[in-house]
């Protein structure tokens, strides 16, 4: 659910006594929305990509580390690991779309590279979206299948753009995310909406029965302050977090995407998809650093003790 980078906005038409070599003046209907450049490369680079081409350096490290601890350790192959892998992924693929958006935008000038990316971007957030509802401990054909849909569905609504459901032709079409149409953003934020509710539908009812749960071992103990409380008090904690940290990143930007025009001053839309990127960045963390498989590993592959390295090897077939 991303977009090309460049600023045209009204408010900066000026640098240096000079119009800003990305502004289109044959195009001032475009000017406050966000569209690839195709302007050469001796002209000042736009702070917000800057700032976006940093957030997404940080995600591909962040995932790209958490991919290659899943990938090489085999005790890794319960069906929540292969989910956390698959969310990685995604994180890591938006990550890289971040930073190749940045660069082809600077150096590559083409309508064509600016479909692809777009849908590259597409394709990744809303995959990494989408595993965040697929996360749980199920079984191998549960997994197999929610991959497919994941991944299946995120590409499809990727190459929309590049299969022709873009503005290029029809610039009164456009959106808040050029070359997005409105159409287009519009399903996309209705997606994360229809997503967000059955997580948090998803998200209550485990609290439920985990809180149930819990007071029944309290009533049979007769003492309500027991480990169990304790676990499960973190647990409910823990998916605060997880819905807090997602709303808080997404929300802002599906909501600009319904109620945005391709008018607005496009600082609007930086500031609101910037935070939505910070989901990719911080979800490694919730997800996958604050597993003790995950820091065993990662101590392990940073480190390389020979100790930690043995103890671990030495695991039996049976506990994977």
């Amino acid at each position: 659910m991303n977009e090309s980078l460049v600023v045209n906005d009204s408010s900066a038409t000026l640098l240096a006594g000079q119009a800003l070599p990305w502004m289109e003046a044959d195009s001032p209907e475009l000017n406050s929305s966000l569209q690839f450049s195709t302007a050469p490369l001796d002209f000042a680079i736009n702070p917000w990509d800057i700032m976006l081409c940093m957030s997404g350096t940080v995600i591909a490290c962040e995932n790209a580390i958490v991919v290659a601890i899943i990938f090489y350790t085999p005790t890794l192959r319960t069906p929540m690991f292969v989910l956390i892998g698959s969310l990685a992924t995604a994180d890591l693929l938006a990550g890289m779309g971040l930073i190749l958006n940045f660069v082809f935008q600077y150096v590559i000038s083409s309508e064509t590279i600016s479909l692809i990316t777009v849908g590259f971007l597409v394709t990744s957030f809303t995959a990494s979206i989408s595993s965040l509802l697929a996360i749980n401990k199920k079984t191998l054909q549960y997994v197999h299948l929610m991959l497919l849909g994941t991944w299946g569905v995120s590409l499809f609504l990727g190459l929309l753009p590049v299969l022709g459901w873009n503005c290029l032709d029809d610039p009164a079409s456009c959106s808040i995310v050029r070359p997005l149409t409105r159409i287009n953003v519009t399903l996309l934020a209705t997606s994360f909406f229809v997503i967000f509710v059955l997580m948090l539908a998803l998200y209550f009812k485990i609290c439920k029965i985990v809180c149930h749960h819990a007071h029944q071992i309290a009533l049979q103990q007769h003492f309500f302050a027991t480990p169990h409380y304790v676990a499960t008090k973190k647990g409910v904690s823990t998916l605060a977090i997880i819905l807090g940290t997602f709303g808080a990143s997404w929300l802002p930007f599906a909501i600009y995407c319904l109620v945005g025009e391709r008018e607005y001053p496009s600082v609007y839309t930086y500031a609101t998809l910037l935070p939505a990127t910070y989901n990719s960045m911080i979800n490694p963390i919730i997800y996958a650093y604050r597993n003790a498989e995950i820091q065993r590993s990662l101590y392990v592959l940073l480190c390389g003790c020979f100790q930690t390295n043995k103890s671990y090897r030495s695991r039996s077939p049976s506990e994977v």
